[in-house]
């Protein structure tokens, strides 16, 4: 005999078939392969103890907003590995950079893109990651950030204005770099953060 009310075992099958693969990506692209399939879990674990809280008509913000508290955790683990990252994409957008054939220049200017997001702030990083990675609306992301749309639509101003300008400081350091070494940098286009 089951204690569990009938229909609660299909309607959490259906949730994870249906978006278990986004909260997959949502967690790899923060913490790498790996450690998503463990912050996905967890994620479906609490959404089925707690199946009755997750909104019917739109659970994705909700279960986004669960895999961001699940991140937290994952994340101070892995905060010296991530400085590490950090501190290696910095010295790699620091040299003289040429402008290279495709794929390698892609990878550049995804490097120094993700050099420049890395000097944000926690919240600037993430309101930019769910709408330019996620492809959430304001409404969504808003969800997730725990906050209003239009508290949400300032956060993302600002982000998108930190961005620009952690982007313009990294290809002005790099021009005066080119300049005394006689090269032409390959500059990141400074609206694409995708990973």
């Amino acid at each position: 005999m089951t204690d569990r009310p009938v229909g609660k075992h299909d309607r959490f099958e259906a949730l994870y078939e249906e978006h278990y693969p986004a909260i997959l990506r949502y967690a790899a692209r923060r913490v790498g392969a790996e450690a998503a399939r463990d912050i996905a879990a967890e994620t479906f674990t609490i959404a089925w103890r707690r199946l009755s809280q997750v909104p019917a008509g739109q659970p994705l913000p909700w279960l986004y907003a669960t895999a961001r508290n699940c991140l937290a955790n994952e994340l101070r683990r892995q905060q010296r590995k991530e400085r590490l990252d950090s501190r290696m994409r910095t010295e790699a957008t620091r040299g003289p950079a040429v402008a290279s054939p495709e794929p390698s220049g892609q990878v550049a200017d995804r490097l120094a893109v993700l050099a420049a997001l890395a000097t944000l702030r926690p919240k600037d990083q993430e309101a930019l990651r769910l709408i330019e990675w996620e492809d959430l609306d304001i409404a969504a992301a808003a969800t997730v950030m725990g906050c209003s749309a239009a508290t949400f639509r300032v956060w993302l101003y600002r982000a998108r204005r930190r961005l620009a300008r952690a982007l313009d400081e990294a290809s002005a350091s790099s021009s005066s770099s080119s300049s005394a070494a006689g090269t032409t940098p390959c500059l990141p286009a400074r609206t694409e953060i995708r990973p």
